[in-house]
C-alpha cells in the first residue's frame, strides 16, 4: 500500500518549511527547530498524576518524569527513552505519547532527560538510561511499582537505548526484565540493509541524516563493536527479556527492527515483531498528524499487558 494521505501532506509541509537538514546547521539550531512540536504530538492526555523530580546519574542529576495512570494500586513500569537520534528530542516532546501509553496499558511510565550527543557522547546517554533503570528497580516499593513487572522501552534512538539496557540488564543480573519495547529502533550502525536504500529519501527521517546521528554517538571507532552501542554487534542475545518490536513500512530503519527481531527470535528470546503499513519513521509520536500513532499506542500497551499476564 501507499503512505497514508495524512503523512503525504505532513511530509509535504516538512519539505516547505525550509528548515535545515542536520548536517546543514549547528546542533543549537537543529535543536531550536525542533521545540515547537506540539500540534505535531497531540494534545496530551489528562493523566491521575505526573510527578517531576531528578535522580543521581553517573555523570549528573537527571530530570526524570514519572506517570502514574491511577490511584493507589501496584502497578507495572515502562522506564522510557525517547527519540532523536541520541542528538535531539526532549520529555515534552513525547509527553503526549507517554501519558496515552500509561493511560492505554494502566501501568506506570517513567522517562528521563539523558544527555545527548556530541556534547555528551556514548557511553554517557547509555549510562544514563541505564543508572535510571536502576534507580527503578531500588524505589520500586517506594513508587508502588511491581518490581517483578519493570520493563524497559524506547523508540529510534531510544530503541536502541533499550535494547542496550536490556543486554546490560541480563548481564548484570539486575533484574529479569518483564519486556523491552523497541520501536523502529536503531541497532545497526553499518546500515547496509535494503530499507536504507530504498527509503533512503523523502519519507522525513533520511538515511544520511540517520548516518549523520550515528557519527554524533560514536566517539571512537571502537564503539561500533561495543554492543551496549551497537547491540546488534552483539556476540549472545540468549536470556535477554521478551522483545516487543514494530517497525514502519516507509522508514530506512524498517529492515533494522526485523533483522534484529530475526536475531532474537534466533537466540531463543520470545519477539513478538510487527511492520505497520503505509506509515514513515517517528509516527508513533504523531498523534496531533495521524490516528495510526494512537493504533500503535495502543497495540503496545496491549501487548506489554498480555506479556505481563494482565
Amino acid at each position: 500500500m501507499g503512505l497514508k494521505p495524512e503523512l503525504v501532506d505532513f511530509l509535504q509541509m516538512r519539505s516547505e518549511s525550509g528548515l535545515p537538514e542536520v548536517w546543514q546547521a549547528p546542533v543549537a539550531t537543529i535543536r531550536k527547530n525542533l521545540e515547537n512540536r506540539a500540534v505535531a504530538s497531540g494534545e496530551p492526555e489528562k493523566i491521575f498524576e505526573v510527578i517531576h523530580r531528578y535522580i543521581p546519574g553517573p555523570t549528573s542529576d537527571l530530570p526524570i518524569r514519572i506517570y502514574r495512570p491511577i490511584k493507589g494500586a501496584v502497578l507495572p513500569a515502562l522506564v522510557f527513552f525517547h527519540g532523536g537520534g541520541w542528538v535531539i528530542g526532549n520529555m515534552d516532546g513525547f509527553e503526549p505519547t507517554v501519558r496515552s501509553l500509561s493511560n492505554k496499558g494502566k501501568f506506570v511510565v517513567v522517562q528521563v532527560q539523558y544527555q545527548k550527543a556530541p556534547e555528551h557522547p556514548f557511553p554517557t546517554p547509555f549510562n544514563d538510561c541505564y543508572a535510571t533503570l536502576e534507580w527503578v528497580v531500588n524505589h520500586a516499593q517506594e513508587l508502588s511499582i511491581d518490581p517483578e513487572s519493570i520493563g524497559v522501552g524506547g523508540d529510534s534512538a531510544g530503541g536502541n537505548l533499550a535494547s542496550a539496557v536490556a543486554l546490560k540488564a541480563r548481564d548484570t543480573k539486575l533484574i529479569p526484565l518483564a519486556f523491552q519495547l523497541l520501536i523502529y529502533p536503531c541497532n545497526d550502525s553499518e546500515m547496509n540493509y535494503d530499507s536504507a536504500y530504498n527509503n533512503g529519501t523523502g519519507y522525513g527521517l533520511s538515511t544520511q541524516a540517520m548516518k549523520w546521528f550515528w557519527q554524533q554517538y560514536l566517539a571512537k571507532k571502537s564503539d561500533a563493536k561495543n554492543p551496549y552501542a551497537v547491540p546488534a554487534s552483539a556476540k549472545d542475545f540468549s536470556g535477554l527479556a521478551p522483545a516487543i518490536i514494530t517497525t514502519a513500512e516507509f522508514d530506512p530503519l524498517l529492515d533494522d527492527g526485523y533483522i534484529y527481531a530475526e536475531m532474537l527470535r534466533k537466540s531463543g528470546v520470545k519477539t513478538i515483531y510487527r511492520e505497520y503499513q503505509g506509515v514513515i519513521h517517528g509516527y508513533f509520536t504523531l498523534a496531533g498528524i495521524t490516528p495510526e500513532a494512537e493504533v500503535l499506542h495502543q497495540y503496545v500497551a496491549d501487548e506489554i499487558n498480555a506479556l505481563l499476564n494482565r
